[in-house]
């Protein structure tokens, strides 16, 4: 589940940018995205979380599946894994 939500934000992030630039025609849009654990839950308010790591090849299906929708269709989204919990834009191509 994590990985499609960390998708949607990707995809508004890069829209976002796109809008503020007036980038048309994207051609690739490189990512770094670190593959650490993510919380999963909470048990009834206690400290027993399960954790789930990061799929990858689950982030970059979402992507595609919410980017074919909108000026990304086209797009090729480069991902980087890297450690950590976090991810950013690294670069984009016009």
């Amino acid at each position: 589940m994590h990985d499609f939500i960390l998708a949607k934000e990707i995809i508004d992030a890069v829209l976002e940018i796109a809008s503020e630039k007036k980038l048309e025609n994207i051609q690739s849009v490189s990512l770094e995205i670190g593959t650490g654990s993510v919380p999963h839950d909470h048990q009834h308010g206690d400290h027993d979380e399960h954790f789930d790591e990061l799929n990858i090849e689950n982030v970059q299906f979402g992507i595609e599946g919410i980017a074919k929708d909108t000026i990304l269709k086209d797009t090729k989204f480069e991902i980087k894994k890297i450690t950590g919990n976090n991810w950013k834009i690294t670069n984009i191509k016009i």
